[in-house]
């Protein structure tokens, strides 16, 4: 059974969104995601401060069996990027709800979850 924590959101595209107590949001991939990547061995993470439509590519992850786009499930400002990422991207593998998070944002609206998927909406679409 692939894990999916009932606290987040979810896209179509397999990022998930944490909105924290600050307003900001954690982005990251999905375990279904990470699973089907296979051992993730890079994360290319947008610059902080970059400002991203919703539905843009705003980085990339590769893996031994491909590379995959990362797609902006909000329209926000980038304000932190996971640097730990960059030594140790088997993270989003081993954790990809907690050490493996991706990117902070500050959403440039209020969230309208009605356009995110909730787990039980996710683990449908993912079968």
């Amino acid at each position: 059974m692939t894990e999916i924590p009932s606290e987040l959101f979810y896209t179509k595209e397999h990022e998930w969104i944490r909105q924290e107590s600050d307003g900001s949001c954690l982005i990251g991939i999905t375990n279904h995601a990470q699973d089907s990547l296979g051992d993730v061995t890079f994360v290319e993470m947008p610059a902080v401060g970059q400002v991203f439509e919703k539905g843009a590519v705003f980085g990339v992850v590769e893996s031994v069996k491909a590379a995959s786009d990362l797609y902006m499930p909000l329209t926000g400002e980038v304000t932190e990027t996971n640097e730990e990422l960059n030594d140790s991207p088997e993270q989003v593998n081993s954790d990809p709800y907690t050490g493996g998070w991706m990117i902070r944002i500050k959403p440039s609206d209020s969230i309208n979850t009605k356009e995110l998927l909730d787990a039980e909406s996710y683990a449908s679409e993912i079968g």
